[in-house]
């Protein structure tokens, strides 16, 4: 008798299959995030940028004036990472606060890697 049919067997002679069955965990996956990103141009003014970052990103003054000085810098910084939705909804609400006060600010979000 094989190691297989010792495991199967109960015992009594019938050809039936009595195995056990095991219940399989499907395997959950995270939603990807996404990083929001502020760019930087030679007419916002900065404190504008200050008070975009705290107005819709809940940073205080310190860390948004932090950020605000890597955007102009560097060109561009990450200001937050979200689900997908929520990313949208900052960029959406960023760009029509910037367009209303008329500045050209741009806010874009990526597929976090």
């Amino acid at each position: 008798m094989r190691l297989d049919e010792i495991m199967m067997s109960d015992g009594s002679d019938d050809d039936s299959d009595t195995g056990l069955l095991t219940k399989t965990k499907p395997k959950t996956k995270r939603p990807p995030l996404y990083k929001v990103m502020l760019l930087n141009d030679d007419f916002t003014p900065m404190e504008f940028v200050v008070h975009v970052l705290e107005r819709f990103f809940g940073l205080n003054h310190a860390q948004a004036f932090e950020i605000m000085l890597t955007v102009h810098k560097k060109g561009l910084a990450v200001v937050g990472v979200f689900s997908h939705e929520i990313a949208e909804t900052k960029v959406a609400q960023v760009m029509d606060f910037a367009r209303r006060h008329q500045h050209p600010l741009q806010c874009t979000m990526e597929k976090e890697e």
